[in-house]
């Protein structure tokens, strides 16, 4: 695993809160979770190939396939 893919996750996960706080204060709310939730969702596009690759790990150290 990259140290690159947790400095974005982290990232992102600054640019949403800050983005929901900024939303929050201007009173859109349902704004702020729309981001919320897009931020959520290119997180695991992220780390979806990373969960995917240790699947496949676990399969062949145990043999499954």
């Amino acid at each position: 695993m990259n140290i690159d893919l947790i400095f974005k996750v982290a990232g992102i996960g600054i640019i949403v809160a800050v983005l929901n706080l900024v939303l929050k204060r201007a009173e859109r709310e349902e704004q702020a979770m729309l981001t919320t939730l897009a931020g959520l969702i290119v997180v695991l596009m992220l780390i979806i190939n990373e969960i995917a690759d240790l699947f496949d790990t676990v399969k062949s150290v145990f043999g499954l396939w």
